[in-house]
């Protein structure tokens, strides 16, 4: 082993499902460079993340802490003030450096970041996107969706309207790539490379949107009496994603080919970030996971805002040789607060690490004890989802539906809290919530004895109720400019803005 400094490789990926990688068990989707890291690392299969949701899971990923404590528990734009783990790596004279999508609030700027490429999937006037840029300057400005269409079409396989070369997976890497290349040799590094695939609109260029067929997919997993596993966010996602009106086993493959291919081509193209270290991959701690999964279909679910495994379980995989081992599988629990600690320990172990949730994922490995507990959130008061895991089992409790679940492993059809005989799990996991938020001065889920009660919210009947509407301000300049053929919009509400403004209606305390 070199006695320089590690470097470190984050790679990460948005709404990456923990099933989806072939080494580990996934027979019907091609990911080489993936497994290629699995042999070479070890795979943490039993990976939570803090909030089934974009910006909550990045706030607590950077910061280190728990999503009732950054005050962001939804895909809201809330500033966190805390340092990031790019502040303290700077201190320790890191370059860093960050690529494409990081969903950050403006008011932090880059968190820490010494420098970026900037690529956001919604972007809004006077809001600095490099990405765009790069496109326009390659004749490519009037692709006004460069990463696919939303609204209706948000969940229905699309080609790209893009060549591969441009494409914003390529494009991620090749800036990681250029980084690598032209990066200062007298500092350790730390580069963060993030892609906005495999989250939907499932859109892929081709050759790449063609490599899988749907024939060849397996159908969404519907057990006996699914229904009874979803909660109230399940069928408001059905609800606005436009996946409540039947199912359909046909375009439902068709989604999982268009998932999969997505997943392929990050796949290929963290390959070419992968050989770009050459032999600085012997002294590089490298990462691979994602901020969330993805129902994709399960218990009759599509998105995200849920505690199922499909959607809270994520992937990650660590690799540093002679560090962390080789072609090992953990299944001891571990959580996305984790990478924070283990970024520092690699870049120094003797730095005191205060006021973090995580643990290093090479204690973890170290540990000897039995078990761990972590935790995830979405939302919160009237709307707040719940979870506690450790190795062998999982709970789950939603405020919406005044409901609790135990699950154990990853047996998700039955739920088991109702069964006397599991009366002590269900106990244990749900008096470990309390005291976590009791330890954090957090009051609004639970009253000091159970969880608190909250006014009822329901689902309205009207079938177009709160459908998603997320077209660019500049195709709907262009809709416009047609003149006769524009049509008026549906007066439809918009469902996650009144859900935001309930979940904050008790005025009960949220300490950020």
């Amino acid at each position: 082993m070199s006695e320089k400094r590690k470097n470190i490789l984050f790679l990460f990926t948005d709404q990456f499902r923990a099933d989806c990688i072939g080494a580990l068990g996934n027979s019907q989707i091609k990911t080489p460079n993936l497994d290629r890291l699995v042999r070479s690392g070890t795979a943490f299969t039993r990976c939570y993340t803090p909030s089934p949701v974009c910006v909550a899971a990045r706030h607590a990923l950077t910061c280190g802490v728990s999503p009732h404590q950054t005050g962001c528990v939804d895909n809201v734009d809330i500033e966190c003030h805390r340092t990031s783990f790019m502040d303290e790596l700077n201190m320790l004279e890191y370059q860093t450096h960050g690529v494409g999508k990081m969903h950050f609030v403006e008011g932090k700027g880059d968190w820490g970041f010494q420098s970026r490429d900037v690529s956001e999937e919604l972007v809004y006037p006077g809001v600095r996107d490099d990405y765009r840029d790069y496109l326009a300057k390659n004749g490519f400005e009037h692709v006004l969706d460069p990463h696919g269409l939303r609204s209706e079409y948000y969940y229905l396989p699309q080609p790209s309207q893009l060549p591969d070369r441009h494409h914003n997976t390529t494009w991620v890497a090749d800036r990681s790539i250029d980084f690598l290349r032209n990066r200062d040799r007298d500092r350790p590094f730390f580069l963060w490379s993030s892609f906005i695939k495999p989250h939907p609109p499932f859109e892929t260029p081709i050759p790449w949107s063609r490599i899988y067929s749907m024939h060849e997919m397996d159908e969404p997993y519907l057990p006996d009496g699914y229904e009874e596993q979803q909660s109230l966010w399940n069928r408001v996602q059905n609800r606005y994603k436009y996946r409540d009106g039947g199912y359909d086993r046909h375009i439902s493959r068709m989604i999982r080919a268009a998932y999969y291919a997505t997943i392929s081509h990050v796949d290929f193209h963290l390959g070419r970030i992968l050989d770009a270290l050459g032999d600085e991959i012997e002294n590089t701690l490298v990462v691979f996971s994602s901020d969330h999964g993805e129902m994709l279909g399960d218990f009759g679910c599509y998105g995200k805002r849920c505690m199922l495994d499909a959607s809270a379980r994520i992937p990650m995989l660590a690799s540093l040789p002679g560090v962390i081992p080789e072609g090992e599988i953990c299944d001891r629990a571990v959580s996305l607060l984790d990478l924070y600690p283990t970024f520092i320990d690699t870049a120094d172990p003797l730095m005191s690490k205060t006021n973090l949730e995580g643990t290093s994922l090479v204690s973890t490995l170290e540990d000897n004890e039995a078990e761990r507990v972590v935790f995830s959130q979405f939302s919160q008061n009237g709307l707040g989802l719940y979870l506690a895991a450790d190795s062998k089992w999982k709970y789950v409790y939603s405020a919406a539906d005044e409901k609790e679940w135990l699950y154990r492993g990853s047996e998700e059809e039955i739920n088991l809290a109702a069964d006397p005989a599991f009366s002590g799990e269900l106990i244990r996991l749900r008096e470990s919530l309390f005291e976590r938020f009791k330890g954090d001065g957090y009051d609004a889920p639970w009253d000091g004895e159970g969880w608190r009660q909250f006014p009822k919210w329901e689902m309205p009947a009207a079938k177009d109720y709160g459908l998603l509407r997320q077209d660019p301000p500049e195709l709907q300049q262009e809709i416009a400019a047609l003149g006769v053929y524009e049509r008026p919009r549906p007066d439809t509400a918009n469902i996650l803005k009144e859900l935001a403004d309930f979940s904050t209606q008790s005025g009960v305390r949220n300490p950020r």
